[in-house]
């Protein structure tokens, strides 16, 4: 199973190294369009090479999801985590009403009903 994980990994890497080969000219990343950069009286763009752009665009896409994925599990988490404290009392409950009921009795006899 691990040298199909580096046979992925090693695939993936020579796609990403050829992508970068072939689109290593720059072109401009103009951040807002001419219309409303002529009403802020401002033009930020960049000279990048296209990989740059391309490769930062999956990766901001890939971090975009990450965070939405983790937001939208929130609730589910938190669900896990209330039913995990619940089940933590109940089990403490459990384990005082065993002790109440074995109090008094000979301590191997309660043992022994407490391991069945």
């Amino acid at each position: 199973m691990r040298y199909v994980r580096y046979l992925c990994i090693a695939i993936f890497a020579v796609a990403l190294i050829s992508v970068a080969l072939a689109n290593r000219a720059n072109v401009a990343l103009q951040v807002l369009p001419t219309e409303l950069s002529g009403m802020f009286a401002v033009n930020p763009s960049i000279e990048l090479p296209l990989f740059v752009i391309i490769l930062g665009s999956i990766l901001a896409g890939l971090l975009i999801g990450f965070v939405w994925e983790w937001v939208r599990e929130f609730g589910d988490r938190a669900e896990a985590a209330k039913q995990a404290r619940e089940m933590r009392r109940l089990q403490r409950e459990v384990e005082k009403l065993k002790a109440e009921k074995h109090e008094g009795k000979d301590e191997v006899l309660a043992l022994l009903d407490k391991a069945s």
